[in-house]
């Protein structure tokens, strides 16, 4: 359980964080820009459920349940692998949150038309919000694909895998959104030239 009764502990006044072993890292350390840009795509996931709330369709429970699951994430980001035998058992994103997303994605997609073209960010706000949702989300996983090429450095298949479904949820998501696909705005290649 976390217990939070004091905010600032001002021992990362000298430029260093605690990763959940206790380790000190650098603020500016892979491992930690990876986890707080996942909480970055946390919190522009919630700017989106804004415009998702009451609005009719499983989009916005979805949303909560992945912003849930983006917090089990970080704190797996937060314990690195060691040879070490851990003092309790680390959480760590499992195939079933995986599969569960992917079924989202496919139930959602059901009711879209092919697409023919790239979408531009837009058509609603509540789409809008996804699609920057979604590009922070790449950005996380961009940062996580290359913590897990760094020698010495660890990270969880099905983590890898997870935020890979985020983003495409949150495509289709936008696009569910939007009149499912009715309102997207294609990009049309060459227009102003």
């Amino acid at each position: 359980m976390v217990v939070l009764n004091k905010i600032y502990t001002k021992t990362g006044d000298d430029g260093s964080t605690a990763l959940s072993t206790g380790e000190r890292r650098p603020k500016h350390d892979l491992r930690v820009a990876a986890y707080g840009t996942v909480d970055e795509a946390n919190a522009c996931i919630g700017m989106a459920r804004i415009h998702t709330s009451g609005m009719d369709g499983p989009v916005d429970a979805i949303l909560a349940r992945i912003q849930n699951d983006l917090f089990d994430l970080g704190a797996d980001l937060a314990t690195p692998e060691t040879d070490e035998p851990p003092q309790y058992e680390p959480l760590r994103i499992i195939e079933t949150q995986v599969k569960r997303i992917e079924a989202d994605i496919d139930m959602l997609n059901a009711d879209l038309k092919p697409l023919r073209s790239f979408i531009l960010p837009g058509g609603s706000p509540a789409a809008a919000a996804l699609h920057l949702a979604r590009t922070v989300s790449r950005r996380a996983e961009r940062l996580m694909t290359e913590l897990a090429q760094t020698p010495g450095e660890t990270v969880n298949a099905q983590a890898l895998r997870y935020i890979n479904r985020v983003s495409d949820f949150l495509f289709v998501a936008s696009r569910a959104v939007n009149e499912d696909g009715a309102r997207d705005v294609l990009w049309t290649p060459g227009e102003n030239r």
